[in-house]
């Protein structure tokens, strides 16, 4: 494990850490999955915004899927914690714990994200009705390649499943909420023969989110039927995944919610969320004064120290607003005095250039690896910065 340097503020003293003592605090519990087991519950939460998981951790049941179903490492970073940001409007960190997915197995999920077959198709692949669990739409085969792809793309690229547990009076865990995230393709990308050219459709905004609220009574449906989870609040989201060659996540664009035994998905609230990539153009035209900030931010870097490639800002906005900013410095280091000394000018750049109630994020890597990590929350007074050895 790497040392780290501690820097709690720009003028504060550097301190070296090793690495830190497992945490004693805990909480012990039983789960059932068939048999009984003792769990545990860590005591100490990292932030009210992150939810306390379950030790020893158990793989949800379609673990790897989303590395292959996703078009970017952003999207698939941006799923998953997006997806638990959204868990927290009715399973509360404060009285829930997280489990990876336990109900949908991978083959089911493998199932429900293939295309709907007709009768004919189904003649053809040996497969009973039963079978039939594709949620995206049947390709007749009539028509060009062309067409067939515009007129049924593959809308629904993953299925995510997050468990939410609460503990009861014997000191046992039971399952007291599901969310449901499902990965909608912004773009569809085909081929007119194998090992050819990739071709790409993109699939207009409303069609996405049609579709996806169509897909998701469909699954509602089916979680119903399923024994684990017919009387368990169910949340489901719908996220519009980024095209292939993008460097920012997509984004979540709405969102049901079903009480216990609840079946109908009619109560759908929206999700005004976007990245946006700094710098570029779209920033500039929809978020001029952010821009400016982040533009005289790099412009001071860029007077002292010169040997970096880019520094590249990512933004979250919710509601318009901007919410969350991760900057990251690609530099040429000659020395660790040289590393601690950018990291000590940035950290004030930070604090000068932008306003308090934005939450940072700076990371500074070389060809070594990351060498410092600056975090300024939202309102404080003080960044952390740490630089590794």
């Amino acid at each position: 494990m790497k040392k780290k340097w501690v820097l709690t503020a720009v003028s504060a003293m550097l301190l070296v850490t090793g690495c830190a003592p497992a945490l004693q605090n805990k909480d012990e519990v039983t789960q059932g999955n068939g048999e009984e087991q003792t769990a545990i519950i860590p005591s100490y939460q990292i932030s009210e915004n992150f939810y306390r998981t379950i030790v020893p951790f158990e793989e949800g049941k379609a673990r790897g899927m989303i590395v292959s179903n996703l078009n970017t490492r952003y999207d698939i970073v941006e799923f998953e914690t997006g997806l638990m940001r959204i868990a927290q409007e009715n399973f509360s960190p404060e009285t829930h714990f997280f489990r990876d997915g336990q109900t949908l197995e991978a083959d089911v999920v493998r199932s429900w994200l293939s295309r709907k077959y007709t009768d004919a198709q189904l003649a053809e692949k040996e497969m009973t009705a039963e079978e039939n669990l594709g949620l995206n739409p049947i390709d007749t085969g009539e028509g060009s390649v062309d067409e067939r792809n515009e007129r049924a793309p593959i809308y629904l690229a993953h299925i995510m499943e997050q468990n939410y547990l609460t503990k009861k009076e014997d000191n046992s865990l039971q399952l007291d909420g599901v969310v449901i995230g499902l990965a909608l393709n912004s773009v569809h990308y085909y081929q007119k023969e194998q090992y050819g050219a990739e071709y790409e459709f993109t699939i207009p905004d409303e069609t996405i989110e049609e579709e996806g609220k169509k897909i998701a009574a469909q699954v509602a449906a089916r979680l119903r039927a399923m024994d684990k989870t017919k009387n368990v609040p169910v949340t489901i989201a719908l996220f519009q995944q980024a095209p292939k060659n993008s460097v920012t996540a997509g984004n979540f664009i709405a969102y049901t919610h079903l009480d216990a035994g609840e079946t109908e998905t009619n109560d759908w609230k929206n999700i005004n969320e976007e990245y946006v990539l700094f710098p570029s153009t779209a920033a500039e035209e929809a978020h001029r004064e952010d821009a400016t900030y982040f533009l005289n931010f790099k412009q001071d870097m860029e007077k002292y120290f010169d040997n970096f490639n880019g520094v590249i800002g990512r933004a979250l906005y919710s509601g318009g607003e901007l919410s969350s900013l991760k900057i990251e410095i690609p530099i040429q280091f000659y020395g660790k005095a040289e590393a601690i000394g950018f990291t000590q000018f940035v950290t004030g750049l930070v604090m000068d250039h932008f306003p308090a109630y934005i939450p940072i994020e700076v990371s500074i890597t070389s060809m070594n690896g990351t060498e410092a990590l600056i975090v300024k929350a939202a309102n404080a007074e003080e960044p952390y910065v740490h630089i590794y050895e």
